[in-house]
């Protein structure tokens, strides 16, 4: 779920599942902005990405974005502390990360969510990067969308992009593509994780205390080799310590980069 430059939150995280290589992690983008140490946060991130490869995945967040990053914190975060040609690279590499990634076959991850122009997961394997993240369209829904209760099909966003989902569009999607799971970010939720569609969908959010103006918890979603889900929560820190709750699935985990 998402981070956002709560470095500290990450590091908690890290002691709850296991630091790298003894578990393996997907991350599902927002690492920067709003927070005070995005800097640390994506460094860490990347370095563990380049010394262990295939424990580490890291897909894209819509603040993974320079539209977006250059306004909630992490251009001035970089200019203050060293300068903007380090925030360009940043975004350069920003531009080459997956959207998307495959559980086993059956859980299908990203930060958002779906998109009416999507309709096959091999769409997402034919995007070429680096890629710049456009004001509409698939790209930009797997980044930007929701889930919603209110809506039946697809609906207006909010947010002023991308669009909204209902439980009929989740569930035709992941019928057609045969998966049993899809699970994204993008969202503060209470306890750090919430269900939508009996279960068809989930939101990660792993700030825990977000901004310091939330008092939601952090959660880490942890898959076992037989499939089986439970959920490991991070308390904001002066509410108490992290605990675990429990399960949801069935097999083995293998992520592929979509």
């Amino acid at each position: 779920g998402d981070i956002h430059g709560q470095f500290v939150d990450l590091l908690r995280l890290f002691d709850l599942g296991g630091y790298p290589p003894t578990s393996t992690y997907l991350f599902l983008g927002d690492y920067v902005d709003r927070g005070k140490q995005s800097l640390e946060t994506i460094c860490l991130l990347l370095a563990y990405k380049v010394k262990y490869p295939d424990k580490v995945f890291l897909l894209r967040g819509n603040h993974e974005d320079a539209k977006i990053n250059r306004v909630y914190g992490f251009y001035d975060e970089c200019k203050r502390r060293f300068n903007v040609r380090l925030w360009k690279i940043f975004c350069d590499c920003f531009n080459c990360l997956p959207m998307a990634a495959l559980i086993d076959a059956k859980i299908f991850c990203m930060h958002g969510g779906l998109s009416p122009e999507l309709n096959s997961l091999d769409q997402i394997k034919d995007i070429e990067r680096p890629v710049e993240i456009p004001d509409y369209g698939l790209l930009c829904d797997l980044l930007w969308s929701d889930p919603s209760s209110d809506t039946q099909g697809w609906g207006e966003s909010d947010r002023g992009v991308a669009c909204t989902f209902g439980a009929d569009k989740l569930v035709e999607f992941l019928e057609k593509n045969d998966l049993d799971l899809i699970c994204r970010a993008h969202q503060v939720v209470e306890d750090g994780y919430e269900f939508f569609a009996e279960r068809r969908l989930v939101t990660i959010f792993s700030a825990p205390n977000y901004c310091g103006e939330f008092d939601n918890a952090g959660a880490l979603l942890s898959i076992d080799e037989s499939l089986m889900c439970s959920f490991q929560i991070l308390k904001p820190k002066e509410t108490g310590a992290p605990h675990s709750r429990k399960p949801i699935s069935n097999k083995a985990p293998t992520v592929d980069n979509a």
